[in-house]
């Protein structure tokens, strides 16, 4: 790894982490919390200043970053300030935690509508025509819309092909609106290919591109293109959990930093704005992935406090402070072990 790529990861990093952190600040604000610290970073402080109630700090270790609000951990969880995290509406403390996480969301989407008033075309879900050593032309048809793969509803190319990287045999069952009928193809067999180590099937097919004419489709493609990799990022995670994949195909910070360096060098070979676009995309997908893994319902992130709210607002009182406060301590060592596990993945996968 280059100096300037692990630049680009640290600047990329941080980024995510002020934008989520951001996300709960302006939430916690407008709710009428305290908030007492807002820190960039980790460790020791590097630079810390105090406007009104707030102080602001840039630590050394750009591997997190935290918004204080009043009562929320520790020794001051109980407080009586009635400005207090625990003291406000559940509703608002709701808002507040799934703030960040909607923060990432909100800049994965911007991201994807740069990305979108970029393309010359947008993909659509119609078959244009085949490749040469096609095999699924026995099946499809040219001017075919694939509408599902595996049951699944697609909306995007990247659907189609997300739902085609998930299948083990290169068999797949397709439903297609062919001349205005819904049709069903069953069996449908592409060739696979090996890539990373993992066997893949590969789309052998074109499909027809549209010009966006309008602000709208450059909007709608967006949307569309951000609620796929939701999808993609949700059904990787349960894909992890049922054993579909494996541990060993996770990325930690290492990972991630070669992925960034790989997609800016990518694009370079074309020119400046095609390396600058591959980082936006790869980092619209990071943020989304963030995003989706903090309101995961495990303790220390944002979704194990969410959780606890729902069990407040079933039991209509609090769970209690100290039992909260151990639980997400107990979560938060956990998340290091596996940080820490996946980054020893990642360097051995660097030296194989």
């Amino acid at each position: 790894m280059s100096p300037v790529t692990i630049l680009i990861a640290f600047l990329v990093f941080g980024l995510l982490i002020f934008v989520h952190e951001l996300g709960h600040f302006v939430a916690a604000k407008l709710s009428g919390i305290q908030v007492n610290e807002f820190a960039l970073g980790m460790g020791p402080k590097i630079i810390s200043f105090v406007r009104g109630e707030t102080r602001y700090s840039l630590r050394l270790f750009p591997v997190g970053g935290f918004c204080a609000m009043e009562g929320q951990d520790g020794e001051d969880g109980e407080s009586d300030n009635p400005r207090a995290f625990g003291r406000v509406k559940i509703w608002k403390r709701f808002v507040t935690l799934s703030a960040g996480s909607a923060m990432n969301f909100a800049l994965g989407f911007i991201l994807l509508i740069i990305l979108s008033a970029n393309l010359s075309l947008i993909a659509t879900n119609e078959v244009a025509m085949f490749h040469e050593s096609a095999t699924s032309n026995q099946w499809l048809m040219e001017r075919d819309v694939i509408t599902r793969v595996n049951g699944s509803r697609v909306r995007t190319l990247n659907d189609i092909e997300y739902e085609f990287f998930r299948s083990r045999d290169g068999v797949v069952d397709l439903e297609v609106m062919r001349a205005g009928e819904r049709v069903q193809l069953s069996g449908v067999t592409f060739q696979m290919h090996e890539i990373d180590g993992i066997s893949v099937m590969i789309r052998d097919f074109w499909v027809v591109g549209v010009p966006p004419s309008t602000a709208g489709d450059i909007i709608s493609n967006a949307a569309n293109w951000t609620v796929s990799v939701v999808r993609m990022v949700w059904g990787s995670l349960i894909d992890l959990a049922t054993g579909r994949f494996g541990f060993n195909q996770i990325s930690g910070p290492i990972g991630v930093t070669t992925a960034i360096g790989d997609a800016v060098a990518t694009g370079l070979e074309t020119s400046v704005r095609d390396g600058i676009l591959n980082l936006m995309l790869f980092v619209s997908f990071i943020t989304v992935n963030l995003g989706i893994f903090n309101l995961l319902p495990f303790p220390a992130l944002d979704g194990g406090r969410i959780m606890f709210l729902g069990i407040e607002g079933i039991r209509r009182k609090p769970v209690p402070v100290k039992f909260e406060t151990a639980v997400n301590a107990v979560g938060f060592l956990l998340l290091i072990v596996l940080i820490v596990a996946v980054t020893v993945n990642d360097v051995f996968r660097l030296f194989r």
